[in-house]
């Protein structure tokens, strides 16, 4: 690992450059980026280090993802969308983020942390923190939420997956928002038994495509099969919900 210190970085506007392109991003202010880059132990007064640029680049952070959850997933309620988002703005996210980008080889660090070759996770995720705060300073809002959306996107799926691994509807309303920029609706096509043991016959469908539908005891289960359907028949896999089949024996399974 190249690690720059503090006495070298004049001297290295190369990397500078290489970190710039690995980032996909341009810096106007190159004395920004450095900030960003600098560690408390690579200045002698801690107001010069990327401590307080730290602190502004989680708030940017914490603001983009909440509103790429809020939006992406309507279905969601306070309480699954804040554990979604709690994960996603972790120390631990941030460190993984950092070292995806490989950020470590750009810190600017004192020669006693620059002579350690394990860099603490901590300073890693406080440098992609700092990292999104000069990107805004330098170049705005909507270039730091790019940059934050472009390194969490896999980090936001992996966390809605690891909370809600059965939930076909946000599986289903993901590949349509990704795929088709619309949400998926569910129609209600069907309903048999008496008010207190009723079984409803749903389909998911995005956009004019209607795909097979499915019984349920509820509403919500008949949404959750007929989501389930149309993942299978979007995969050419055999929908395990068939409607052919009557009520009785599709809940049952």
């Amino acid at each position: 690992m190249t690690t720059i210190s503090s006495d070298s970085v004049e001297n290295d506007r190369a990397d500078l450059a290489v970190c710039q392109d690995r980032i996909g991003y341009r810096f106007a202010d190159e004395q920004m980026l450095e900030a960003t880059l600098t560690h408390a132990s690579g200045v002698q007064h801690r107001l010069a280090s990327n401590e307080r640029l730290e602190f502004l680049g989680d708030a940017i952070l914490g603001k983009v993802v909440c509103e790429r959850l809020f939006h992406q997933y309507p279905e969601y309620s306070e309480g699954e969308l804040t554990k979604i988002k709690s994960v996603v703005v972790s120390r631990d996210t941030c460190a993984r983020m950092s070292d995806r980008l490989g950020l470590q080889e750009f810190l600017i660090l004192g020669k006693g942390m620059a002579a350690d070759p394990h860099v603490p996770r901590s300073v890693l995720a406080a440098v992609f923190e700092s990292l999104i705060a000069g990107i805004y300073l330098d170049g705005g809002i909507e270039r730091a939420e790019e940059f934050i959306l472009r390194n969490a996107e896999p980090e936001i799926e992996a966390a809605v997956s690891c909370e809600f691994g059965g939930n076909y509807k946000s599986m289903l309303q993901q590949f349509a928002q990704r795929e088709h920029g619309v949400t998926p609706n569910y129609r209600l096509l069907d309903e048999k038994g008496p008010d207190h043991s009723k079984c409803f016959k749903v389909a998911a469908q995005i956009g004019e495509t209607r795909f097979p539908p499915a019984w349920g005891r509820s509403k919500k289960e008949s949404e959750q099969r007929a989501a389930h359907n149309a993942i299978c028949n979007l995969r050419d896999e055999p929908e395990p919900y068939p409607s052919e089949e009557s009520a009785d024996e599709n809940v049952d399974i």
